[in-house]
């Protein structure tokens, strides 16, 4: 992240808390991560780290209950829901480890979706070129279910760059995917975000994917490790 340059995320002692029977659950205890406009940031830690739950405060998704989290220049811990969405809409690609498509819709319908939902003209024509830069020029017309596992991740990650983000957001990207389609599936996203110049913040579990990224960060417990070392997957 160069020096001058406005953090696209900016957390601070962020916390993220849910009532139980048992009392308050921590799950984000005091968390501090700055993510700086083309960069990629990959997020490591056990299962129940708190990873999918960052994800989903830097998404608008859940609500801080303590601390601070600035995304592309919102106050997440007060902006409305309204807020938010819009946020998602114009300036957030998310990417799912299970694809999140509409079984129903094309392809090029499924990636075109946030453009409808945005108002914007020439959705169609946006998202088969978008298609056609991650290799599936050929599956306009294809529902999920005629796709692999590979081809509906690759429409995911179409579908989260098409309105030409300022961020993207991926959890677990190839965690369905065998090792050779999960590479080709992050080569896309990777080749993707330096031709944007978007952040992008990859949740994973695999250490080879995690090393191709620009900077490694280990959470555990909630709260982010010195040493990304210090954690196993």
């Amino acid at each position: 992240m160069h020096a001058s340059a406005e953090p696209l995320v900016a957390l601070d002692d962020l916390r993220l808390s849910y009532p139980s029977p048992e009392g308050e659950v921590e799950v984000l205890r005091g968390l501090d991560l700055a993510v700086g406009p083309g960069e990629i940031v990959a997020v490591m830690g056990p299962s129940g780290s708190g990873k999918s739950s960052l994800i989903a405060v830097i998404g608008g998704l859940e609500t801080p209950t303590g601390g601070r989290a600035r995304v592309l220049g919102i106050a997440m811990e007060s902006a409305d829901e309204r807020a938010r969405t819009r946020l998602r809409r114009r300036e957030i690609g998310i990417v799912f480890q299970a694809y999140h498509l509409v079984p129903a819709m094309t392809a090029l319908e499924n990636v075109a979706l946030p453009l409808v939902l945005a108002g914007e003209s020439g959705a169609e024509e946006a998202a088969a070129a978008m298609l056609r830069e991650v290799g599936l020029g050929h599956r306009l017309t294809h529902r999920p279910s005629a796709l692999s596992g590979g081809e509906q991740q690759r429409v995911a990650v179409a579908r989260a760059f098409v309105a030409g983000p300022r961020l993207v957001l991926a959890d677990e990207p190839t965690g369905n995917l065998d090792r050779r389609t999960g590479d080709i599936v992050a080569q896309v996203m990777f080749s993707l975000t330096r031709a944007s110049g978007a952040g992008l913040v990859l949740v994973t579990h695999d250490e080879a994917l995690a090393r191709r990224c620009d900077r490694v960060i280990a959470i555990d417990a909630g709260r982010a490790l010195a040493d990304p070392q210090a954690v196993a997957p």
